[in-house]
């Protein structure tokens, strides 16, 4: 029954039932009904009504927000393979295209590289797709942990300032964002040679600006093919959430990434 349907009938089938025996009373059943007695019937009447009422309404209630809590439960999962196949897609994808540059040139030694990179992919969506995802994970969460884990794996040393409320960003724009920060610390871990990293991410009710910088070598002899598709991709996903990327030498020393938000949607 509809949300609607059930207003209704709250509004009109307690008033028309017990008006409709008041009515009776006073019309037909006064010679045969006395007035203490009436007041007797008419309050056990509201009682039972009030029951048998309630009963229904909260059940229907009940039944509504389980079958909610289903379609969230198969949206977020749908959610979650979605987000998944996007990031193996687009890791294999700039992973072969490197591979295939790599066997042409002859250049063995990188080419097997690149195949253990997608060896190490697999894997990483394999287990993805084995491990349910956590209920209640924040995307602030999930980013957090997997810079934490970059963190140890890579062993630089990072500072993040995160500023991200739930809701502030939709399912599909958390993905691509995700995408974007997973591609930036990849090409530091790989090519800066850097001894930090920062990541600041902050989100207001209209825009939203990232900033990614490192103090390694900078992007200047950052000109392999592999970074290359990489930072094509982040400039696609970029575009896709409406935000302008720049990649440029930090005046410090070392690579700044910034990406400002053109426009924002309401999730």
């Amino acid at each position: 029954m509809s949300l609607r349907m059930m207003k209704l009938l709250t509004m009109l089938l307690p008033p028309l039932l017990i008006g409709g025996f008041e009515y009776i009373r006073h019309e037909f059943l006064l010679n045969y009904l006395s007035m203490e007695a009436g007041n007797f019937f008419m309050t056990l009447l509201t009682l039972v009504l009030s029951f048998v009422f309630a009963t229904w309404m909260f059940r229907s209630i009940e039944a509504s927000r389980i079958k909610l809590a289903e379609e969230q439960s198969k949206r977020a999962v749908y959610e979650e393979r979605e987000r998944l196949a996007r990031e193996l897609h687009d890791n294999l994808a700039q992973t072969l295209f490197f591979l295939n540059v790599k066997l042409k040139q002859g250049q063995l030694d990188d080419a097997k590289e690149a195949v253990s990179d997608i060896d190490n992919h697999l894997r990483q969506a394999i287990f993805n797709l084995r491990t349910p995802p956590e209920e209640g994970t924040s995307f602030v969460e999930r980013l957090q942990k997997w810079l934490r884990d970059w963190e140890k794996l890579t062993e630089i040393e990072l500072t993040s300032t995160i500023q991200v409320l739930d809701g502030q960003f939709t399912r599909s724009e958390e993905v691509n964002l995700f995408g974007i920060i997973q591609e930036a610390f990849t090409n530091i871990r790989k090519h800066s040679l850097a001894e930090s990293a920062t990541i600041e991410l902050q989100v207001d009710s209209n825009s939203w600006n990232l900033m990614i910088y490192d103090d390694g070598k900078g992007i200047a002899d950052a000109n392999e093919q592999h970074m290359k598709y990489g930072i094509s991709l982040m400039r696609k996903r970029a575009h896709e959430l409406g935000a302008t990327m720049e990649l440029q030498p930090d005046p410090l020393g070392g690579t700044r990434l910034t990406m400002i938000s053109t426009r924002r949607k309401t999730p």
